[in-house]
């Protein structure tokens, strides 16, 4: 009996790690009880059963909950399903706990990123302001664009925004100005009219897109943007927006900002900073030199005067800078006068004087990071700057895998926001997070320190509890102490990762062998990843094969085309595909392969770098999430059937003759709505080869292979 129990099963797994299994089944039987009663779950019925649960009785009212879930459920009678009250329920919380601690959160500790105000967060009412500066910045960098142009601009009084975004092509078009080259626009359905196939494609592939330059999307759906939902439709656009607005603030991308560290700094430390925190640091070291006395902890109460903007204004463009405006003494007037001084550097317009005086976060954020962007004031020296421009091809290897590893561990739902692996995981309490993620349970809270940590031994101690838990997992830990991730050694920290992430992977993929095949299914390797991937691509009548991780034909991207097309048949479109024999054309097949996976649900961290120069461990992790995403839908597939096998088959080929503008092909809600969710532990997982299960060891010491 026991070896069938499966439990409440949520088709999300980060919402799921949100709950144990006693709390699910006593949520869901609450739930079912309600419906039961009612025949119906509203907004109406809701209140009553959300009052009565762990965190929120005797905190808030039935009114107050009416109130916050109208936000989403303009309609009272809409019905509401388990896994949207799930969602609720922890939306529900994070407002209750942002009202209670919200004072002392924000304040110090590096953990804290703009990027980790995730759009759970970002629920308070519609801020009409940030809306109309969201709107302005739509229109400006995507006014030129082919497809959107007819569109735009969009008025920001009503809801064209959320009408405009239900098609998904927006939010593709975004992410590629904020990141350029995320998404291929090859991938994406650019038809007038969409069906629900091809706008499910789209928001699957935006939200795949978004994880991978780093947004926090745990609890958001493809339904939610379909439905244009507004609290977070603007929390996703708002991280979009900051994700481009900053992505200058890092050392790789303006060496010059070493200027702002003392030679003594560490520079771990400096590349830890969030982009928040470096643009915080950029701002003080203007405003002491102009004889500012204060210091700039945030970006809401410490400018609402404009004070600290007249100062950096006066530092950076002293042409523009008339000695009237620290005169003036209404802050208004003040704000007023700053903003025109701005807009004298290019800085676009997104926000009112009353924004200033105000002190809305995200808007005097984004106003801040303009003004770096168009003069930054840092020096062009460039004896100053060789620290940042050392690096050897094991430093752009390590920099990569960093990279896919911090998006990855973002991507779990952690409660800590990862701005730089290396650095961050150097107190042990990201790992320990993951691992209660990957495998939960296995961490003791009760002998763990929480962030920020002054005692140099409980970083230690949260390290060694990492190795031990490591040992009972059975990682190869040859020689890994606790300090060396302490001391933040590189190469033993990736190989510990590339275990950990092995192991999460292979849990996942057994636990779907077991639910199809019992437990005497046997446990799946690497080898027997790669065997799957051969005879997909067999089956379907195509003779590509690929003999290992590291073999080099897969450079020109052709066996992953067929591999996805042997899964999903009408997801890749053999018009746009090249014969991959040029570098240009490797790299063109290379970004078409990455979107078409993110596109079919697979949330993978890759670069087409990675696929080109056949980066053994993460060609492994493209090929086992495709794997995942496959097993996963397996009993339901269209694509394993024979063709024309059911009458509805020839509505699907209708369906996919109105595909795409490219000619690209759809495939049906029902086999991927979600599944970008499923997939999140297991994308872009960096493990060897399949012929070397633990990591190679030189003198009894783990070592990273490059």
């Amino acid at each position: 009996m026991s070896a069938g129990f499966v439990g409440v099963v949520v088709s999300d797994p980060s919402l799921q790690g949100q709950f144990t299994q006693v709390e699910l089944r006593s949520l869901k039987a609450k739930f079912v009880s309600l419906k039961r009663d009612s025949g119906h779950v509203t907004t109406k019925n809701l209140p009553g059963l959300m009052k009565k649960l762990r965190g929120l009785n005797e905190v808030v009212s039935e009114e107050e909950i009416a109130a916050f879930l109208s936000e989403s459920y303009p309609d009272s009678d809409q019905e509401i399903e388990f896994e949207s009250f799930l969602r609720e329920y922890l939306n529900l919380q994070a407002r209750v706990s942002a009202k209670e601690g919200g004072a002392g959160a924000g304040g110090g500790g590096g953990k804290t990123s703009f990027l980790k105000s995730s759009i759970t967060t970002l629920l308070h009412n519609i801020n009409q302001a940030e809306k109309s500066s969201y709107v302005a910045h739509i229109n400006t960098y995507l006014r030129d664009d082919p497809f959107l142009k007819k569109y735009l601009p969009i008025d920001p009084a009503g809801n064209q925004l959320f009408d405009l975004i239900r098609d998904g092509v927006l939010l593709c078009k975004l992410i590629n100005v904020a990141v350029p080259g995320t998404i291929d626009e090859r991938a994406i359905n650019k038809k007038r009219v969409l069906n629900p196939w091809q706008r499910n494609e789209n928001h699957t592939l935006c939200l795949n897109s978004a994880k991978a330059i780093g947004c926090t999307v745990v609890n958001i759906g493809t339904q939610d943007l379909v439905e244009g939902r507004p609290h977070l439709v603007l929390g996703l656009i708002s991280q979009i927006i900051k994700i481009q607005l900053l992505a200058d603030l890092n050392l790789k991308k303006t060496p010059q900002l070493v200027e702002l560290f003392d030679d003594s700094k560490d520079i771990d430390e400096v590349l830890s900073l969030s982009p928040e925190k470096m643009l915080l640091r950029w701002m003080n070291h203007h405003l002491k030199k102009a004889g500012y006395k204060k210091i700039v902890n945030n970006f809401s109460s410490d400018v609402k005067d404009g004070e600290a903007y007249a100062y950096l204004l006066k530092a950076l463009a002293p042409e523009h800078s008339p000695e009237t405006t620290l005169d003036t003494k209404d802050p208004e007037e003040r704000a007023k006068l700053v903003l025109e001084q701005a807009e004298k550097l290019d800085c676009k317009r997104y926000l009112t004087p009353k924004d200033i005086t105000e002190g809305s976060a995200n808007l005097n954020l984004a106003f801040v990071a303009q003004i770096f962007q168009h003069r930054n004031g840092l020096t062009s020296d460039t004896k100053q700057v060789t620290l940042t421009q050392t690096a050897t091809r094991d430093d752009v290897l390590l920099s990569r895998e960093e990279r896919a590893f911090r998006m990855w561990i973002n991507s779990l739902g952690v409660e800590s926001y990862v701005n730089n692996v290396f650095e961050d995981v150097r107190n042990g309490w990201v790992l320990l997070e993951v691992l209660d993620k990957v495998s939960p349970g296995s961490v003791n809270w009760k002998l763990a320190t929480k962030p920020p940590i002054k005692l140099p031994f409980r970083k230690l101690e949260n390290c060694n509890q990492v190795i031990k838990i490591g040992k009972q997992l059975k990682f190869s830990l040859v020689n890994l102490a606790g300090n060396d991730i302490v001391q933040g050694n590189k190469k033993l920290i990736v190989a510990l990762l590339w275990q950990l992430m092995r192991f999460n992977i292979l849990q996942l993929l057994n636990k779907l062998r077991f639910h199809s095949q019992g437990p005497q299914g046997k446990e799946i390797t690497d080898a027997d990843i790669l065997n799957w991937a051969n005879s997909k691509v067999k089956a379907s009548g195509r003779t590509s094969r690929m003999e290992s991780f590291k073999d080099k034909s897969l450079s020109n991207g052709l066996f992953f085309l067929e591999l996805l097309s042997a899964v999903q048949p009408r997801v890749v479109n053999w018009k746009v595909v090249t014969k991959g024999e040029t570098d240009e054309d490797k790299k063109l097949n290379a970004t078409y392969i990455i979107s078409v996976a993110r596109k079919l649900g697979c949330s993978v961290f890759l670069l087409p770098e990675d696929i080109i120069e056949v980066n053994q461990k993460m060609i492994l992790t493209l090929t086992a999430s495709i794997m995942y995403w496959s097993l996963q839908k397996q009993p339901q597939s269209p694509s394993e059937m024979p063709e024309q096998s059911d009458p509805s088959s020839m509505a699907s080929d209708a369906a996919s003759d109105v595909g795409s503008e490219d000619g690209a092909s759809t495939i049906a809600p029902s086999e991927s709505e979600d599944v970008n969710s499923l997939s999140d532990s297991i994308s872009n997982l960096t493990m060897d080869d399949a012929t070397s299960i633990a990591p190679s060891t030189e003198n009894g010491n783990v070592v990273a292979e490059s």
